[in-house]
């Protein structure tokens, strides 16, 4: 369960031990109906366990609170055996998964977790959440706690239980399953706790309809909390980073010489013979996760890997949820780095964390000169070298904070994003994309223009793959692509029935959005269809309740995932690297020259057949086919009339769906997408084109009813799906 150089007491119970349990049970505490007024004490309205996980902030099950009426609850708190219980109201604020107006059936799905924020401060003790995810607790014992009806009475319990692995895989639900024990009726939404560490791991979930223990939830998917859509430049803009850096906070400052004669949580790990990380002893790490917490938090997932993939010799898990505030990114340098190099390590990244591009206000300047105190001290062991390298860095930073914007190190004017023409420091907001070039390139030849800059960044992938043997399902997965090529495969599922695809997708594509968002630059998204059906409505689906679809949210784009599975048209005689010659051929040409938009299947508002492959391969080059009738089906299927487009070459196509409104007059939209196409700034900004006008359609702005529906092809030969198999050229 956790590693001999992690520190640890195994064995039976001791004084350490019995300090770690008390300060267990009093964080932990019970819900209740909301308005359980004198009667604080009745089974009645009992609902479930929870327990405070940073000031006036409780976590639970999303089940235990389901219980409660329109979102609010009764949390009841007691800080020892000698004090009287308390009641307090509650609101919940989210839950995991997002059921908003929303009744589950049958049991409440993996995550199961619900933030509980009391509506009136009041004094409590709280627990310590481990920064590390419960994916490394592989065997061994752990604790938990609880509140259940003994005997028509109210009371807290605890115990020990068994971890026997995981149920799950590596889905965003993944739970630990435990055994050994019973748990009984109301300990759900209790804390789990690692007892060689001494901190908690997680929330009891279920329990077993037969035989002993159950399940819990890692309190690491709290990451996967809906993101805020803009920048995040306060703790407030964000309700994880608002209970993570409160959490933080809270026991820095129970290290602080008070009156107070209990033991605090680094008191008791201290006891345990927990060494964080291999390197921190608990007070250093207690002290430098409250020094990164009076930070502002990283502007957004990116921001922060951004920062850990800075790091050399750092290898970061891709399955588990991505880091998301600073105490994360500490958590996994603990299992992701040398023996000989960790404590380096934690100070690289404690001065990255210092540098992060933040608006500097006297409260942020005083923080970041706590935290270069921190780096400072901790340093003075290590040897005359590296210390000199950590004074260089700062001297550095201290130089780049102070120079006006604009002013590079050779004058102003030097760099036009003030960075004097170095690249971007980790972390920092680089320039929005995408970029539009000019109109036309003076020295390009005639007819020819300069192609739209698009500055590279991350795409989501998402790609599905019908089942030949199973039409009515697929297979599928979702991925990040970078700007050099390389795919990370996030997450895959097999045997998914096709109307379950769009809820199936919903978390996995989340959590590749928050590794790859950037403020004010969402990621875009490519859907990876079967030829079958390219016209699968993606960009309509929603990940969330309430919230806009994804094709509002960033742009989306349709790929083919199964090229070589094409239908052979029998119209024209090529072989598959001739195919791939023309495909990139038609491409460059299409993004160095204007765009022309041709209308295939109606003429003036008369429906017509689109032409044969061999008929479409004779159109220019810098042709962009549209379909203004898809969905009619009076001709042909509507998939045989893409396929051909895929078929001859064409990597860029507009379409407008039309299920249902067969009387929906052309005009309009045949204008509309001559517009967007012919007259915009050319085919490498059609993804962005096309997000606007779905933003303003969102919006109600009437210039934008003629896009009600439409979808871009937009699939770059230069850039095969993985293991699709395409030739590649010599260079």
């Amino acid at each position: 369960m956790t590693h001999r150089h992690d520190g640890g007491a195994p064995g039976a119970f001791d004084e350490a031990h019995r300090a770690l349990r008390d300060l267990v049970l009093a964080a932990t505490v019970r819900i209740h109906r909301a308005g359980v007024g004198y009667a604080p004490d009745e089974p009645g309205t009992f609902l479930g366990s929870g327990f405070f996980i940073a000031p006036n902030w409780v976590l639970t099950c999303a089940h235990v609170v389901h219980g409660g009426e329109g979102g609010d609850v009764a949390v009841i708190h007691q800080s020892g055996p000698d004090q009287a219980a308390s009641a307090v109201a509650g609101e919940v604020v989210a839950t995991l998964p997002d059921r908003a107006g929303q009744l589950p059936s049958g049991s409440w799905p993996a995550p199961d977790l619900a933030l509980v924020r009391l509506r009136e401060p009041v004094g409590h003790d709280c627990v310590y959440v481990s920064e590390r995810p419960t994916a490394y607790v592989g065997e061994g014992k752990l604790l938990y706690a609880g509140w259940t009806v003994v005997g028509g009475q109210l009371q807290i319990l605890d115990g020990p239980i068994e971890v026997q692995g995981t149920l799950g895989g590596w889905t965003t639900g993944v739970q630990m399953r435990l055994g050994h024990n019973d748990l009984p009726y109301g300990v759900s939404g209790g804390p789990v706790v690692d007892p060689q560490r001494g901190e908690v791991i997680g929330v009891l979930k279920s329990r077993t309809d037969h035989g002993q223990g159950g399940t819990s939830t890692g309190v690491e998917r709290l990451r996967t909390l809906p993101a805020p859509r803009g920048a995040v430049n306060t703790e407030h803009d964000d309700v994880y980073q608002a209970v993570f850096h409160a959490h933080d906070r809270y026991h820095r400052h129970r290290q602080l010489p008070s009156g107070s004669r209990g033991a605090t949580w680094a008191d008791a790990q201290k006891r345990i013979g927990a060494r964080p990380g291999r390197t921190l002893d608990p007070d250093e790490r207690t002290e430098l996760l409250g020094r990164l917490a009076e930070l502002p938090p990283p502007a957004g997932t990116r921001a922060l890997l951004d920062i850990l993939e800075s790091l050399p010799g750092l290898e970061l898990p891709q399955h588990l949820p991505a880091p998301r505030g600073w105490r994360d990114g500490l958590g996994l340098l603990y299992e992701n780095a040398r023996d000989d190099g960790v404590l380096k390590l934690v100070l690289d990244y404690a001065m990255r964390v210092m540098c992060a591009d933040r608006d500097s206000t006297p409260s942020t300047q005083s923080a970041e000169r706590a935290l270069w105190e921190w780096v400072r001290q901790t340093a003075a062991g290590l040897d005359s070298g590296y210390r000199s390298s950590l004074a260089r860095r700062r001297e550095e930073w201290a130089g780049r904070r102070a120079r006006p914007p604009g002013h590079g190190p050779d004058g102003p004017g030097a760099a036009p994003d003030g960075t004097g023409g170095a690249p971007p420091r980790p972390g920092t907001r680089g320039p929005a994309v995408p970029v539009p070039a000019e109109r036309h390139d003076r020295s390009a030849p005639p007819g020819a223009r300069a192609p739209a800059r698009v500055a590279p960044g991350l795409t989501v992938l998402l790609e599905v793959l019908r089942r030949g043997w199973e039409p009515d399902r697929c297979d599928w997965s979702v991925s990040v692509a970078r700007p050099d090529g390389d795919v990370l495969r996030l997450h895959e599922a097999e045997r998914t029935p096709w109307d379950r695809l769009a809820a199936e997708t919903a978390e996995p594509l989340a959590e590749a959005f928050r590794r790859c968002d950037a403020p004010d630059r969402p990621a875009p998204l490519q859907a990876a269809l079967p030829h079958l059906l390219l016209g699968l409505p993606v960009d309509a689906w929603q990940l969330h309740p309430g919230e806009p679809p994804l094709g509002v949210q960033r742009p989306v784009v349709v790929r083919c995932s199964d090229r070589d599975q094409l239908p052979d048209d029998g119209a024209w005689g090529t072989d598959e690297a001739d195919d791939h010659h023309e495909r990139q051929d038609r491409w460059r040409r299409l993004h160095t020259h204007d765009a022309r938009a041709e209308i295939l299947d109606c003429d003036d508002g008369v429906r017509q057949p689109v032409p044969p492959v061999s008929d479409l391969r004779a159109l220019a080059h810098r042709t962009v086919p549209v379909l203004c009738r898809y969905g009619e089906h009076r001709y042909e299927d509507d998939a045989a009339a893409l396929v051909r487009i895929v078929h001859a070459g064409f990597g860029v196509a507009l379409w407008r769906r039309r299920s249902g409104r067969s009387e929906t007059v052309c005009g309009e939209f045949h204008r509309g997408a001559r517009q967007a196409i012919d007259d915009g700034v050319g085919a490498e900004l059609l993804p962005e084109v096309v997000h606007a006008m779905r933003v303003k359609l969102r919006a109600g702005r009437t210039e934008a009813y003629w896009a009600d529906g439409i979808a871009l092809y937009y699939d770059d030969p230069h850039r095969p799906l993985p293991g699709a198999g395409d030739l590649l050229e010599a260079p």
